[in-house]
Parts: structure tokens; sequence; C-alpha cells
């Protein structure tokens, strides 16, 4: 469900390396493949638009005028998503900054104005609104993991790092999340 363009990991991998040895080409497509993704993130954590956009904008400076010492990684994703948050922990000054998770209204399906989909719309509909204020009840951390394992398609041991806890935690949390989703929704 991430909205940003595709490019799987091994070719990502490869832009990363031409990145690091100086490629400006390199670097423009794997900013323009993550700025939105990273925006997205980057927004549940400080719902500021022209401060996430800094923070992006800052953390590609960064990561150009240093390139030289970057490291290879094994998920160019992964490492853009961990230094977003810290670098929005770090310049709001408090460890939990992320914010409540919620569907927004245009991220409802629209529904189809023929008949014989009307009420398969209109369920889904209904649907996506009882789980959205299932979501608001789920505590932050809960919603946070959510995002990033189910939305984002992070494993559990990347949730754990990007969110600084150890993998069970983190497996719990998501187990607990679950079960107050379908306790809410039957």
């Amino acid at each position: 469900m991430a909205r940003y363009s595709y490019i799987n990991e091994e070719k990502m991998t490869g832009l990363w390396r031409s990145f690091i040895a100086g490629d400006e080409k390199a670097f423009s497509q794997i900013y323009e493949a993550f700025f939105t993704v990273l925006y997205s993130y980057g927004y549940h954590f400080v719902p500021d638009r022209p401060r996430v956009k800094d923070a992006i904008q800052e953390l590609f400076t960064d990561l150009w005028r240093l390139r030289a010492n970057l490291s290879e990684t094994t998920s160019v994703k992964f490492y853009l998503f961990r230094s977003l948050r810290r670098r929005l922990q770090a310049s709001t000054g408090r460890e939990d900054v992320f914010t409540p998770l919620a569907l927004a209204e245009n991220d409802l399906p629209a529904v189809d104005s023929c008949e014989q989909h009307l009420i398969t719309k209109e369920t889904e509909n209904r649907y996506l609104r009882q789980l959205s204020k299932g979501i608001e009840k789920l505590t932050v951390r809960q919603q946070e993991a959510l995002r990033l394992k189910y939305y984002e398609g992070f494993t559990f041991d990347e949730v754990a790092s990007i969110m600084n806890m150890n993998e069970q935690s983190v497996r719990n949390i998501i187990r607990r999340a679950i079960v107050s989703l379908r306790s809410y929704l039957l």
C-alpha cells in the first residue's frame, strides 16, 4: 500500500552504491522514489508539513554531504525510515512523537455509481469507517507498529529496530492491536 514508485531492493541497493560513489542521478532517483512515502510516515510524527519537508530535505542534504562515509545497506527504505524517525525525534526533543493513525476521508474508496456495486461499496465504506474508529482506539505505539509492518511492509525485526524495541515486544504490540481490532469489528 506504499505510495511510492516501486523499485526492487536489488536495484535500489545498486542505486545506493552508485550514490555513495558520487552519482547524482542515482541520488535523485533515490530521493524521488522515497520522498512521498517518507513524507507520509514523517507527517504522522509531526503534523507540520513544512517541518516534515525540511527534515526530509536535511536528511538528503546530509546523505549527499556525508556519502563518502556511508556504508552499503541491505535495505535503503529501512535506512531512510530509521534516519527520518531519529531526525524527527531529535527535532522535537521527544522519544514518543508518533501521532495517531486515522484513515482520512480521501483514503476511503469512492462509491461506484453503478447499482450493481453500490451495496458492495457501502459495505466496504462501513467496514473502513469501523476500522478507522478501531485504529483510533489503539495506543500510539500499536498504530505505529501496524503502519510500519502492514502499510510499509517492514519485517518484525526492521520494525523493532526503527522503533528502538526488541522484536518480541513488537510482535506482542501487533498481536494485541490485531486482537483489539478484531473485537471492535465483530
